[in-house]
């Protein structure tokens, strides 16, 4: 936990990538400056990757009264380039345009609360962290597919906060990131993992940690809470997940890699468990176990979590199993010998 009374006086540059988001990007912004925080220490610098809507005109007529906005052109810093991860090279492009001391990272389609920047500057000048990952949330509509990411999101959100407090630094989400300019540098940026097309977060911080490895944390504050939209559609969805996979055995820790193999490996015995009862029947008693297993395990991070997001529909979770273990094996397998279309884009 972490005393938001201290003195402001952290700085931030807020960097937002953004592309064909003319109907979240206004709101997206008003919310960044509707902050409890002095607008002298904070800059917002959106970088439009090559949108083909209104997105840009949207931030010009915000520029007209908040000075402390910057927008940046992507196609006018690659001259025609083709790439292969264009939201790492915006970050980047924008980085070297920011004149704060630390970085935050958010999406265009994100909304942040009001204690959101005096959130990140309590935990910056009481602990000393060159790396802060911060809650993501999904808003739920009631759908089926709604509740499933929401349900499965926080339960990632309460092993990435385990994973960091304990040491680990395995996750993140770049809807809410922060990391000090000065330690982005230090690691040579993206440097390495920049051919990849996912990884702006993890695979960073996987960096970040091989040189400080004892400051990194969590901010685990309601205050600290960045809400987002949920993929509309599983085509969507299958494609988010296909992207956050692809980057699975990019990690130089090879013990993050590991971990997710043995991940994978329980996923993939789960799915095939009941094809293989046809053949020899007490195979669907093992099953009953394993996934009974699978469920309380992710339950003690769904559970609390569930509470700090003031959400009670958790229960939900071992109803939906079948559905989680399909889709990890699926966007498992499709993340490394697959490609998925991502903005747009098709991406290997």
């Amino acid at each position: 936990m972490v005393d938001c009374s201290v003195e402001l006086k952290t700085t931030f540059s807020i960097i937002i990538p953004a592309r064909n988001e003319e109907d979240n990007i206004a709101i997206c912004i008003q919310s960044i400056l509707q902050q409890h925080y002095p607008s002298s220490l904070f800059e917002i610098i959106i970088i439009d990757d090559h949108s083909t809507d209104e997105t840009s005109k949207i931030v010009k007529r915000f520029q007209i009264d908040y000075p402390n906005i910057l927008l940046i052109e992507l196609a006018n810093e690659l001259d025609g380039k083709a790439l292969n991860s264009y939201k790492k090279k915006a970050i980047e492009k924008a980085i070297g345009f920011s004149s704060k001391d630390w970085i935050i990272t958010t999406d265009a389609d994100c909304i942040v609360t009001k204690g959101w920047l005096a959130s990140f500057a309590a935990m910056v000048q009481q602990h000393q962290p060159v790396l802060i990952a911060a809650p993501v949330v999904y808003t739920n509509n009631g759908t089926i597919l709604s509740m499933f990411q929401y349900i499965d999101f926080i339960s990632l959100q309460g092993i990435t906060a385990a994973s960091v407090s304990a040491g680990f630094h395995s996750m993140c989400n770049g809807a809410n990131l922060a990391y000090q300019k000065e330690a982005f540098y230090q690691v040579n940026g993206f440097n390495g993992i920049d051919h990849i097309a996912s990884g702006d977060d993890m695979l960073l911080m996987n960096k970040i940690k091989e040189a400080y490895p004892s400051k990194i944390a969590f901010l685990f504050s309601k205050a600290a809470i960045v809400t987002t939209h949920p993929m509309p559609n599983w085509s969507s969805f299958f494609n988010q997940r296909i992207r956050w996979a692809s980057k699975a055995d990019s990690f130089r820790d090879k013990n993050v890699f590991w971990v997710l193999v043995l991940v994978y490996c329980y996923n993939l015995l789960l799915f095939l468990m009941p094809f293989m009862a046809f053949f020899y029947w007490p195979f669907i008693f093992y099953w009953l176990f394993f996934i009974a297993s699978k469920t309380l395990v992710e339950l003690t991070f769904a559970i609390p979590v569930g509470r700090f997001f003031g959400q009670s529909f958790i229960w939900w979770f071992p109803f939906l199993q079948p559905i989680h273990i399909a889709y990890t094996v699926i966007a498992g397998w499709l993340g490394k010998f697959g490609k998925y279309e991502w903005k747009g884009r098709s991406v290997k």
